[in-house]
């Protein structure tokens, strides 16, 4: 794959409902001047050419200049220091900077990575390599890493600072993907209204749109 003639404009690889919808959220918030390449899902087994520009194979693949990233969370770090939009994010002498970076990174570590187990043997492998006992043990992981957020959400609309940052786009995105694979059914009052308010939001409206109607990654229980 080649990679699109050289802008001025950070350029998103991007797959529908994939972890590269934190990173095009995040720009559309911030309302930057981007480029989308969109890919079907999963990239590396759907158009391998991609592996030529991405080795791992993997959504986002996110280009700013010479500035090369494949982290979703990272990307929305990044995107507020770069740009200098602390209106979306918080300064290293804010109180709750070090609450802010651990939900942010909490995000993927922690919240999206037993969901992705959970992809992986009930969709992505072939049918007779499929685990429906290691998929239920990492939802039943899944939701029970959200105690900390459950706690937190009780007196909060948002994360930090009492306004909406990237790390709203971090979780947001953990928390819709658990909704495309059933789990929102077991989220508290307080992280469904959370999330409702996310999807609310105008720039993850226009995010989410990209794609979908050619979308083999829709809802999946």
């Amino acid at each position: 794959m080649d990679l699109p003639a050289r802008t001025n404009k950070p350029t998103l690889w991007h797959c529908h409902n994939s972890r590269s919808l934190r990173a095009l959220w995040a720009m559309a918030e911030l309302q930057l001047d981007y480029d989308v390449v969109e890919l079907p899902f999963p990239p590396r087994f759907l158009q391998k050419e991609f592996l030529g520009l991405n080795s791992l194979g993997t959504v986002p693949y996110f280009i700013d200049g010479d500035t090369h990233m494949t982290e979703s969370s990272g990307i929305c770090h990044y995107l507020v220091e770069r740009y200098q939009r602390y209106d979306f994010g918080l300064k290293a002498d804010h109180p709750e900077f070090g609450d802010y970076l651990n939900w942010l990174y909490h995000s993927d570590a922690t919240l999206t990575f037993p969901q992705t187990v959970v992809l992986r043997y009930t969709l992505l492998e072939p049918k007779e390599r499929r685990l429906p006992q290691a998929a239920k043990d990492y939802g039943d992981w899944y939701i029970a890493r959200l105690r900390r957020l459950n706690a937190h959400m009780k007196s909060r609309e948002y994360l930090c600072d009492e306004r909406f940052t990237m790390a709203d786009i971090a979780i947001g995105y953990a928390l819709l993907l658990g909704e495309l694979q059933g789990f929102s059914e077991r989220y508290t009052p307080e992280v469904t209204a959370y999330l409702r308010r996310l999807k609310s939001r105008p720039a993850f409206i226009e995010a989410q749109s990209i794609g979908s109607k050619n979308s083999n990654f829709k809802k999946l229980k």
